[in-house]
């Protein structure tokens, strides 16, 4: 069955609204491990293969649990920002299944969002 469009916005509108594939599980990590430089930031990767990465001034974090981290359910990815005496910090979370793309850009965001003093 075809639907003429009402207005020229409807037809954008019914486009967002049909059904779509969406990306599933956690796809390839090293998209979120390649925006890291050793100039910049440390990686440790611990005796469980869980990957941390901190900036060298020690005010980012990032911890990627393959496995889910210790004591959360299924949090497969940290992402932590400290704040400064005036203004708190920040975290976010994402499940282990989340697609790495998705962090990805998270990751990106943050670190545009970061400046040398």
């Amino acid at each position: 069955m075809t639907v003429a469009p009402v207005s020229p916005g409807f037809s954008t509108t019914a486009e967002a609204l049909r059904r779509r594939e969406w990306q599933l599980g956690p796809g390839r990590p090293a998209l979120v491990m390649d925006q890291f430089s050793a100039e910049d930031f440390n990686l440790i990767v611990d005796d469980r293969a869980d990957v941390h990465v901190s900036s060298k001034d020690g005010r980012f974090y990032l911890g990627w649990f393959p496995l889910g981290r210790p004591g959360t359910d299924g949090e497969g990815w940290k992402i932590a920002v400290t704040g400064t005496a005036k203004v708190r910090g920040y975290h976010l979370s994402f499940d282990t299944e989340t697609p790495a793309d998705v962090v990805a850009a998270a990751v990106a965001r943050v670190l545009e969002t970061s400046r040398r003093p």
